[in-house]
Parts: C-alpha cells; structure tokens; sequence
C-alpha cells in the first residue's frame, strides 16, 4: 500500500479522508497549511498527495506548480480536491499540474478508487523495458524520459500519456480510449482534460507538435 499526503483545512473532511485511506490499507500525513507541504515532502516523500485547493496562506494551486518545479516531487501523482467544480477551475488545475480532480461533496468510495487509479503502475510496457521514438526514450523502470540524452521532467500523467502514445504509435485513438487506458478507469472529468495533457507533451518536447496530429472530433494519433 502507499503513503499519502492529505492536505485539507476542513477537519471533518480530513478526518474522512484519512479513515477511509487506511481502511484502504494506506499510511497517512496530514496538513492544513499549504506552505507546509514541501517542507513535509522533502522530509518524508509520499507517493501520492491529496491537495484542497482552498488552503489559508498558500493556495493548493500554487503548492501543485511548486511541487512540479521541484525535481524531487515532480513526479508524485495530485489529486486536487475542491468545492469548485466548473470545467474552467479544472482545466486550470490540470495546467497546473494535477493528475485528477475531485469535486466536493464527494464520495469516500470514489476517492479510494481514484487514489488506486493514481498508484496502478504503467501496463503500456513491461517494467525495465526503454520505449524509443526518434532521440526521445521512455524509461519505465525509472520512469524518465529524456530528449538527446537529457532529462525532461513530466508529471506522473503525462509521463503514461506520452508512455501509451509511443507503445500505440500510428494508431488513431479516441479520447475516451486514452482516458479509460491511461487514466486506469472510467474518467469522469471530461474529455478536455485529454487535450490539456496533451498540450503539455507538445511544450515540453517540441517535436511532438507535428508528430501529435489532431484527429478532428475524436481524438490523436503519433504518426
């Protein structure tokens, strides 16, 4: 089971939160300060954080663009848990980093199973296999990917978006296949969350713009 980070100002939501994860078998940390988290993070890393994005001081929309600055917590998969739920504050987490968005009031239940979803491991290729796409490699053991031999730092998400990309290369998929198979269940966030991940790839590794084409009103294809 994994360690989990909760950071939520609400007590009886973080109360909640805490019971069912280690119902669910997990560990638990938790916070009501969002200035607090990578002072935590540096001192025990977590394998997942569960961030409010209305935290008193710093808010979880800037502890998320802080964590994926930070090469030591870029990595770790964000659930941002709100009482904002239109698909404008979405998006915007989601360009900030966030791997999923959880809206309040919420289901315990669901929480669990997307906080599952976030720690399933990579099924787009066998653990220590290295995908290669022209001078971009995909390391699923180390779970990096470099572009000529140097680093580029991707977040959880766009790391099995691009990992899943490469292994179906040529092959128009659908947004709603990326989101069943890269996201790991039935995604309920709309499938613009797909076009944002997507955007990033495309900034992060520019040669992935012409190589990313658009498949109007349906989906992608890495040709």
């Amino acid at each position: 089971m994994a360690h989990i980070l909760v950071v939520e100002d609400e007590t009886d939501i973080a109360d909640l939160i805490v019971h069912y994860m280690e119902n669910a078998g997990h560990t638990t940390r938790r916070l009501s300060s969002g200035a607090d988290v990578m002072a935590r993070l540096r001192a025990e890393l977590a394998d997942l954080v569960i961030l409010d994005i209305m935290l008193p001081g710093l808010d979880g929309m800037a502890v998320c663009e802080a964590m994926r600055r930070d090469t030591s917590t870029s990595h770790l998969p964000i659930i941002m848990l709100t009482a904002r739920g239109d698909e404008a504050d979405r998006v915007a987490g989601f360009e900030r980093g966030a791997d999923d968005y959880v809206t309040k009031p919420f289901s315990p239940k669901e929480l669990v199973a997307r906080v599952a979803a976030r720690l399933r491991k990579p099924s787009t290729a066998p653990a220590g296999d290295v995908l290669r796409y022209g001078p971009i490699s995909i390391d699923a053991a180390s779970h990096t990917v470099t572009l000529d031999g140097q680093v580029v730092r991707l977040t959880a998400k766009e790391f099995l978006l691009l990992q899943y990309l490469v292994a179906h290369k040529g092959r128009v998929l659908s947004r709603d296949l990326l989101l069943t198979d890269v996201w790991g269940y039935q995604y309920t966030g709309g499938t613009r969350t797909v076009d944002v991940h997507i955007r990033r790839l495309r900034e992060k590794l520019p040669m992935l713009n012409e190589a990313i084409e658009t498949v109007k009103q349906f989906g992608y294809k890495l040709v």
